[in-house]
Parts: structure tokens; sequence; C-alpha cells
């Protein structure tokens, strides 16, 4: 590839989105009604604490409270809709290998490594494992051109035809959704699908995929394979990890899918139509989650996702530093995707209908937000019956009081509920234990949120890297 054709691939691929369609990219954080909100509703708390403390908090926490309880609320109903027939596609073995070879799409698989020298030989073992004829497959290795580990280390491997290394030249934000952006330009298939360096997916999974997109029209666009770990029982974190991502998989998304829902997608394991993928600009290499800000730009263009029945299992963060980077990383994107398409919330509701902005605030706002708020109530909780305080008096009277203490406590023992439903669904008794002690996890992703949250106003676009590699025999999860 000649050196300006690969410039003007990597502009395509940083700035093509943001210079397209500029509403919906993160290039900027807040726009400028936005930010005049924002000075605005700072004045107005100002001023009611000048003119009356009390009343102030009163109002403030009952819209926290009430938030709270519409969230897990809303939570709980996605768990039950999630039972329904259509909530998840089911493509059996049968199905799945009754398809002639000629007869398969040609699929490009893209895969984005930064510094992944340690587990590179590892994901191609997984990739050449896939039950799919190597003459209708690629698979775009997409390699940061300063990456000199990782480059090394794919010299060394002796892979199959269907690899490709493409060298993506440097060029700021250095972020995933860039590098697929990137692929994305060169990608040849009818299907897109993209992989994690950790992950393996079910061997049978990209014939699954082209038979249940083969069910619908273009109209829907992309499918979602669940998710899971095969490193669960390492330890707390990989346990509540594995219980957070059954949950979030097989009932959240699947619940969301049966209400005709925005789909907050889950950064792998996706499967796309190509036409669909690059009418939408593809990923908005600014946004952190830039598979979320996919799912909620798909939806508003009319783009509809659906759930597959086939798993594929990661590699859970192990160490605790390492996962709040990660999960912080991905709070901060989902509050990057909910101010940036709230930016025109006339357009949006336009597009979307009232009830695809409920689903968005209450799924993907909700969840960063309440996750930094959930610890400010329990110690105010604890406080009280401590130490009694005057202030919480103040600002708590009986009647707030006692309907926010229902309340949080009824919210709280639902999700510690559902949590443990969760756990005993996945028919491993080891996470059991884990889901018992969940109020741990939760105290976890409160701290993560924090750190989101500052991030968000620091460094919006900064990708903190997640170190992979941290197990070394992945346990396979039933």
């Amino acid at each position: 590839m000649s050196e300006p054709e690969s410039q003007l691939r990597l502009e395509a691929s940083t700035s093509g989105l943001a210079d397209r369609v500029p509403l919906v990219s993160a290039r900027s954080l807040f726009s400028k009604g936005q930010r005049n909100f924002l000075i605005g509703l700072f004045c107005v708390i100002v001023l009611g604490l000048v003119l009356s403390v009390r009343v102030t908090f009163i109002v403030i926490l009952a819209i926290f409270t009430l938030t709270y309880l519409v969230a897990v609320v809303y939570r709980v109903f996605l768990f039950v809709r999630s039972s329904r027939a259509d909530a998840v596609e089911v493509v059996t073995d049968e199905e799945a290998l009754s398809v002639p070879e000629r007869d398969l799409p040609f699929y490009t698989i893209m895969i984005a490594a930064y510094r992944e020298s340690a587990v590179i030989a590892k994901l191609v073992e997984q990739v050449e494992q896939l039950d799919y004829p190597v003459e209708r497959l690629e698979v775009l290795l997409l390699i940061e051109e300063d990456d000199d580990e990782t480059l090394e280390a794919l010299r060394k491997i002796d892979a199959g035809s269907q690899f490709k290394l493409v060298v993506v030249p440097p060029g700021e934000p250095r972020t995933k959704p860039k590098a697929l952006n990137y692929g994305l330009t060169l990608a040849r298939g009818d299907i897109v699908a993209v992989f994690d360096v950790e992950d393996s997916p079910d061997i049978l999974q990209l014939r699954r995929a082209a038979v249940a997109l083969n069910r619908f029209g273009p109209e829907v666009a992309c499918l979602q394979a669940k998710l899971s770990y095969g490193n669960a029982d390492q330890n707390f974190i990989t346990r509540s990890f594995t219980i957070e991502y059954a949950m979030w998989f097989s009932f959240f998304l699947p619940g969301l899918v049966s209400l005709n829902a925005p789909i907050p997608l889950g950064g792998t394991s996706n499967h796309f139509r190509r036409a669909a993928l690059r009418a939408l600009g593809g990923w908005d290499p600014y946004n952190v989650t830039e598979d979320c800000d996919l799912g909620v730009r798909m939806f508003r263009e009319g783009y509809r996702t659906k759930v597959l029945e086939s798993v594929t299992l990661e590699e859970a963060n192990s160490d605790f530093v390492n996962w709040v980077k990660q999960r912080s990383r991905w709070y901060k994107g989902y509050l990057q995707t909910f101010f940036i398409h709230l930016r025109s919330p006339v357009e949006l509701t336009r597009e979307m209908g009232w009830k695809g902005v409920f689903h968005l605030t209450a799924f993907v706002g909700a969840t960063p937000i309440l996750a930094v708020f959930n610890p400010v109530f329990w110690v105010l909780t604890i406080l009280w019956f401590v130490a009694h305080p005057v202030f919480l008096l103040e600002i708590f009277p009986a009647p707030v009081y006692y309907v926010g203490l229902v309340l949080w406590s009824f919210g709280n023992f639902l999700l510690w509920y559902l949590t443990l439903l969760v756990a005993r669904h996945t028919m491993r008794s080891g996470l059991i234990v884990a889901a018992m002690l969940v109020p741990l996890y939760w105290i976890m992703m409160s701290i993560a949120a924090v750190k989101a949250g500052f991030q968000l106003v620091v460094t919006p676009s900064f990708w903190e890297k997640t170190v992979h590699g941290l197990t070394e025999k992945p346990q396979l999860i039933e």
C-alpha cells in the first residue's frame, strides 16, 4: 500500500465520522447547548443552597432516590423479559453445518492488537480452529506501526493463508476503534466480525451468525454473541465478573432485544453486515466504548441488533488495579455515549422515539451514574445508625428518610437476589459464594465509576490499556 493511500485511509479512520456527522462524535464532549445547560444547572443549585440548604438537599436526594428506583425496577423487568422466545437467536449445530461451503458468505474477522505479544500466538491458534472454509474467510490482524514486540511475535508464527497483517500507521487518537476503522477500509467480507485478542469463540460461531443473519432482512445489521469467562475460578474478582457477564449477556441484553431497545454492544463477538457498518461510518475513534456508541447509532438509523446463542470465552481481569482501569474506561465511555446522544434531545426523540430515549437513559446513562452515588447513600445510612448526626435529620425529614430507606434497601436486595439467581443459572457452585458477597464487587464498581467521572473531564478520549495473559490455564464454562 502506497504512503498517500495509507494516509487517506488513516484520515478517514480518525476523522471520517466526526467530519460527516459531528453531532454524534466524541471528538468534542459537550455541545454549546449542553455546556450552557450545565452552567445553568450549577447556578440553580448554588441559588438553591443560598436560599435553603435543607430544601435543596432534600430535592437532590429525592431525585436520585427516584432514579435509583426506576433503574432497579427496569433491570428486574429486563430480567423477566429475557425469557421470551424472541429474545435470543438460536442456530443448532445441525443448522450451522447444513449450509454448503459454497453458499456461505465471505467473512472478514478483524482483531485489533496492541502490545499483545504474550497472547498473539494463542489468538492465531483459536481462530484457526473456527469451522469456516478458509477460502471464504479473511482475518485482518490490526497492529500499530510502532508495536515492534507484537509484530516480531507475529513473524515467528506460521499462520494460515486467511491471516493478513495490517499495519496501522501512527496517528491520534490511539484507540481500538481507530484501528477497526482502518481495517474496515480494507475488509472484503459480506459479514464483518470483531474479536478481542484473548477470545476463544465457539468454533461454529461464524456459521451460526451467517445462518441467523440470513433469517432477516438488512434491517438486522448486527448479531451480538454471548460472552463469558474461561478463568472464572481464579479468584473473587473473576468469579464476580463471570456472574456479571452472565447477567448482562444472558438476561439484560436479551431483555433489551425483546423490548426493541438500543443495544450497547459488547465490543467483541459482534457480527455486522459490512454494508450497514460502512453506511454508519464505522466506529467513533474518540469514544472509549465504541461498541456501546455504535449500538446506539445503529438504533437511531433504523438498524436492529439480535443476541446470538453462541458463547465466546474471554479472560476475566484477575488483578484489582487492572480491573479498575478496564471498568473505568467502560464507565467513561457509557457517560460519553449518553451525553453525546443527548446533544439534541428533540432530534434524538424523533429518531428513537420516547421509549428509545427512556431505554438509553435507564440503561446506558444510569449504569455509571448509579455506581458513583451508591456508596454515598451507603455511607449516609451507616452514619445514621452509628452516630445519628444532626445534619442527616435536616436533609432527611421522617417521610423522606423512611421512603428512601425502603427504596434503597429494597433496590439493593433485588439486585443481590438477581445476582444469586444468575449465579445459580450458570450451574457452577463456586460462583454462589461470590454472589453472596456481591456488595464488595459493587464497591469496586463505585471506585471505577468515580475514576471514570474524573477522567471524563480531564482525559475524555484516553484509552487505558488492559493487560491480558494474567491466567495461564483457562477453564471452560458450561
